[in-house]
């Protein structure tokens, strides 16, 4: 999964909310299901955010013993 297929999903969610032809009880659906989906959409861009400091950091550290913390990549050595 690539951040290109989340934007592709939120696009595809923001063209079904557009359906003029919906009913209420399936727009009253849809909206609950954007709203899971917009959910898990900024927790999973929070975590590239996360993932993207840390290289970030791996990138620019100055002290070459610095080492990121095994959750984010790094080793125990």
């Amino acid at each position: 999964n690539k951040m290109t297929d989340l934007n592709d999903h939120l696009f595809a969610e923001l063209e079904r909310l557009g359906d003029e032809e919906m009913t209420q009880d399936e727009l009253d659906a849809e909206i609950k299901r954007a709203k899971a989906i917009t959910g898990v959409a900024q927790q999973v861009i929070a975590n590239a955010g996360t993932c993207l400091e840390a290289a970030r950091f791996e990138d620019s550290k100055l002290d070459r013993d610095l080492r990121l913390p095994p959750m984010l990549g790094g080793s125990d050595a």
